[in-house]
């Protein structure tokens, strides 16, 4: 797979993450333009299983009621992933709003 592909391939769950990181493991030297990509979907994966977690715990609770919460914050976290495929489709290292220079920061680790 060429780096545009392999780059949006990262944002198809965690399966489309995985491969995407087995792929470019493949590749010597790594396309900067993938390893940006693994970091954004990688950061996105990991709030939105967050929030999933979080949902699902508190559902029954007193926190239960406030579904119109986790929907706007998952509708937001939709519009990022959105945004950060676009962006890997138009092969460009664009941070995903708000949240993108941060998953750059916490995620060195993935090289």
């Amino acid at each position: 797979m060429d780096a545009k592909t392999t780059s949006w391939v990262s944002y198809l769950w965690w399966i489309g993450w995985i491969i995407s990181m087995v792929t470019s493991n493949n590749t010597t030297p790594k396309p900067s333009l993938v390893v940006y990509h693994l970091r954004q979907s990688f950061g996105l994966l990991i709030t939105s299983t967050a929030l999933w977690i979080l949902r699902s715990m508190t559902m029954h609770s007193f926190f239960g009621g406030m579904f119109w919460v986790y929907s706007i914050l998952s509708f937001a976290l939709f519009v990022l992933w959105l945004l950060g495929i676009i962006a890997a489709f138009q092969g460009e290292e664009k941070p995903v709003p708000v949240l993108g220079p941060l998953f750059q920061q916490w995620f060195q680790f993935i090289k």
